[in-house]
């Protein structure tokens, strides 16, 4: 781990590994949270007659189900996404660092799209297996109670190919909003920095660059989850074994549906989720003497004009 005066040294070994830590506790803690929302999400998507709004699908989830259903899936929300969050945020700062270094003072969207989806498409493969659990142990109460039971299940009935059955769509989900979301973060971040604060980020207080963050976060994950919503329900429908394929999932829920289907409990859940990520995730890197997130930062913009 190199370190420059006693502070850990941008894009090192072990930059990339505070990065990894940080995305990983923060996604994990986040999307834990949220798991009573998680839940009536998907049984909102495969069964939408049943659970039709957001007070009367959790009324029918407790009454029918007890209290308990409502965390049904936990596990695979701590870990799954614990370890998504470290790959995406871990190697979207590789790759972001890379693709500068090659691209040069190129198109910054273009440079923050293939980031994120570079980064995404190992994340996904990273999840999907627990995807894959978490969301029969949460529309299917006889199926397992979680990870540790719902692996062999999962295997035995279905082989590895069950794991891995909604990657595609998973992608189709993912890869738009990290994609979206990313970029929207970094404009945001530097568009409050320049146009509200008038500030450097160097200029700024702890508390101050938190709060951009925050308030980037927001906005980047209610953008993002208006783009994936089709492929959101796509997934939901493939993994309940509602579809045997995306075409056919695209048929059974209809066109419109695919846009509005869910959409406002997942906005509920993504926008303080994507939030309290970006939150947590700079806090640790000001807590390890890194600067906050967003932009292409002063070293890199350096490296970038002096090639």
């Amino acid at each position: 781990m190199r370190t420059k005066g006693g502070v850990l040294e941008e894009f090192s070994p072990g930059y990339y590994g505070i990065c990894t830590v940080g995305g990983m506790l923060s996604a994990g803690s986040t999307h834990l949270a949220v798991t009573p929302l998680d839940v009536l999400k998907v049984n909102m998507q495969v069964n939408p007659i049943k659970y039709n709004s957001m007070a009367s699908g959790l009324t029918t989830l407790w009454k029918e189900q007890g209290p308990s259903s409502l965390w049904r899936g936990w596990s695979g929300k701590l870990f799954g996404y614990g370890v998504q969050g470290g790959c995406k945020f871990g190697l979207y700062e590789y790759f972001k660092k890379l693709y500068s270094d090659v691209l040069g003072d190129y198109n910054r969207s273009f440079i923050y799209f293939l980031s994120s989806a570079s980064a995404q498409v190992f994340a996904d493969v990273a999840l999907c297996p627990f995807e894959a659990v978490k969301v029969r142990v949460q529309t299917q109460p006889n199926f397992a109670k979680g990870l540790v039971d719902g692996f062999p299940i999962l295997y035995r009935t279905e082989g590895l190919t069950g794991f891995y059955r909604g990657i595609l769509p998973l992608w189709g989900r993912n890869l738009p909003f990290s994609m979206v979301m990313f970029s929207t973060f970094e404009h945001s971040v530097d568009l409050i920095y320049n146009q509200v604060l008038q500030k450097r980020r160097e200029d700024c207080s702890r508390a101050q660059q938190l709060g951009v963050s925050c308030l980037a976060g927001y906005t980047a994950g209610a953008v993002g989850t208006v783009i994936s919503n089709p492929a959101d329900n796509v997934v939901a429908s493939l993994y309940n074994r509602n579809s045997e394929n995306v075409l056919q999932a695209v048929k059974n829920i209809g066109f419109a549906n695919l846009f509005t289907r869910s959409l406002p409990v997942r906005i509920a859940i993504v926008g303080p989720v994507v939030t309290l990520q970006w939150f947590f995730y700079d806090t640790i890197k000001l807590l390890s003497g890194l600067p906050s997130s967003g932009g292409l930062n002063r070293r890199m913009e350096e490296a970038n004009l002096s090639t």
